[in-house]
């Protein structure tokens, strides 16, 4: 595992796309500061400064895209709930792979594949986790409840031991989700959800789908029962 620490970057995912010929297999890029963070559709991060993590995992598991990479956001969603379970904390996870602590989101994690042609040439796995906020900077949120590490633990998080915690634990496990895919972390992944069985609204681009979520499938996909239809949706935002 190599890593790259970046004083200041638009994004640590866009570096890692910029980079991708000449970055190593499991390489981490992390930066200090991000200034054009942005998350799942387009959608701008949320950047609440120095201490905060921002990085992404440049990841080469072959040259031909598979599926099951498009299952890395979630599988990384657990893990790093486990981590927060470590510290006394009960996160959920919103589908796909929002991670929320009472309700209130704290990380938000993207993978992008770069292709040229068939040829995959990586896949971008990037996390932000607010590590480091104050109340004030919180409550100017207000299109979205967030929260940050050191709020709900009321006491500072050293984000250079929470990054070493975090990359150790994703690729404790890699190597065998990359052989057994969503099944491997299906059974934790449900136990952290925090919208199965409820009365839901998704939004897929400019459509949305209201309906009951009733399971995931074991391709990570939202069973969605609309009208006694039960709808499979591979993407979407919970609203």
């Amino acid at each position: 595992m190599k890593k790259i620490y970046l004083e200041e970057v638009e994004s640590t995912n866009l570096y890692a796309k910029q980079n991708i010929d000449v970055l190593f297999d499991r390489t981490l890029v992390q930066a200090f500061v991000q200034t054009s963070g942005r998350g799942r559709f387009q959608r701008k991060w949320v950047d609440f400064g120095r201490g905060n993590l921002f990085m992404t995992f440049v990841l080469k598991p072959s040259d031909k895209f598979n599926e099951i990479y498009s299952n890395l956001t979630q599988y990384l969603s657990v893990i790093l709930c486990k981590i927060l379970e470590n510290m006394d904390l009960k996160p959920q996870i919103k589908w796909p792979n929002d991670v929320l602590i009472n309700g209130k989101k704290v990380a938000g994690i993207l993978s992008e594949s770069v292709m040229s042609g068939s040829l995959l040439k990586g896949i971008v796995l990037g996390i932000g986790v607010n590590l480091s906020a104050t109340e004030k900077q919180v409550s100017e949120i207000t299109d979205k409840k967030v929260t940050a590490l050191n709020l709900e633990l009321h006491k500072s998080v050293d984000l250079d031991k929470f990054t070493d915690l975090l990359s150790d634990a994703f690729f404790e496990y890699y190597d065998i989700f990359l052989n057994k895919g969503f099944k491997f972390i299906k059974e934790d992944y449900l136990s952290r959800a925090c919208f199965l069985n409820k009365e839901i609204c998704i939004k897929v681009f400019d459509t949305e789908y209201k309906g009951v979520a009733i399971d995931v499938t074991d391709n990570g996909e939202l069973l969605l029962l609309k009208n006694n239809e039960t709808l499979v949706l591979t993407i979407g935002d919970i609203l």
